[in-house]
């Protein structure tokens, strides 16, 4: 029996990965990287498959897909796609939760040593002929004597804990999931109140979701040290980009490193942007030649898993087997 497996979108040369891995266990591609949203609509509605990154699944695609039996995603997070429908209709939801942990902890970790050394600001400044005239009081920090505070103690959070170990700094972390006080990995846990007032550096890895939007807002930035870095490659959501422009006007703070933004439009703006000591990246932090091989590989190996009627590695929905269209 011949498949078809509809991606949706990527950000990666070409499909060479997928089209071998799926073409060999009889799944067609379609390649829908610069579809319509009506486009993939049509498209889908006798795909066996959906493979997506950043594209939004809402349940008007959903719903189209009618014989759809999982939605595999290029990635983490799992936002963008209504997993509660999928569950509704029996399409199983797939991630790679573990792809990437230390390209993203190395981006975290550099974020926050650009932002402290002051990198970019300095550079800019010789660049526009100011060789002689760099100010030095600045609160650049030893990182020996500087503690990190790390919110989502998940596989990230452990990751950049460990590395940043290693150039003496000290990490507490604050996890909801976690009781304060415990020591997990050889990391305090602690609240978030006192998390913010602890840390000179302070790293995001949560998901984005009713609790955690706008988590970072005037009120955190005022309780935070007033030359606190924080850095953000998690979702744009969890800053209010506004208030930390404002925060960082005021000298409530010290720096803001972000791979991510509120505004996720063909042409993003930020507030941010008018701001010094800040470091925006395009969402690259999970970026590097391996993690995206085996990204690729790995998505593809979950919708051949499903399709064959098996347990995916990374169950989002396991629920949906009360009325899964396959398992």
């Amino acid at each position: 029996m011949k498949y078809k497996a509809v991606i949706t979108d990527y950000v990666w040369p070409n499909l060479n990965i997928e089209e071998k891995i799926l073409n060999e266990n009889n799944i067609e591609i379609i390649d829908a990287n610069n579809f319509s949203k009506s486009e993939l609509i049509k498209e889908v509605s006798d795909a066996d498959a959906i493979l997506f990154c950043f594209k939004e699944i809402d349940a008007e695609i959903l719903e189209a897909a009618k014989v759809c039996k999982v939605a595999s995603r290029y990635g983490i997070g799992v936002d963008n796609i209504d997993v509660k429908k999928c569950t509704e209709l029996g399409i199983v939801v797939t991630n790679i939760p573990d792809y990437c942990l230390e390209e993203v902890s190395d981006h975290a970790i550099s974020l926050i040593l650009s932002l402290n050394r002051r990198v970019f600001d300095h550079w800019t400044l010789v660049k526009n002929g100011g060789w002689n005239d760099l100010n030095l009081d600045i609160p650049v920090l030893r990182l020996s004597e500087s503690t990190l505070g790390i919110v989502g103690f998940g596989r990230i959070g452990k990751t950049i804990s460990k590395r940043i170990s290693s150039l003496g700094d000290k990490s507490i972390a604050y996890d909801p999931f976690h009781k304060i006080g415990d020591i997990v990995d050889g990391v305090e846990i602690v609240s978030f109140e006192n998390l913010l007032m602890k840390s000179d550096f302070i790293t995001i890895h949560v998901p984005l979701n009713k609790n955690t939007h706008h988590l970072f807002s005037k009120n955190e930035f005022n309780k935070m040290k007033n030359n606190a870095i924080l850095v953000n490659c998690a979702r744009g959501g969890l800053i209010d980009e506004n208030a930390a422009s404002e925060a960082l006007f005021n000298g409530s703070i010290g720096g803001i490193g972000l791979d991510v933004i509120e505004d996720v439009s063909s042409n993003p703006k930020s507030a941010l942007y008018a701001n010094q000591n800040v470091i925006i990246t395009p969402h690259t932090a999970f970026f590097s030649k391996s993690s995206g091989e085996e990204l690729q590989r790995r998505t593809s190996e979950e919708v051949i898993r499903v399709i064959n009627g098996r347990i995916p590695e990374n169950f989002i929905n396991p629920e949906v087997k009360e009325n899964s269209r396959i398992l």
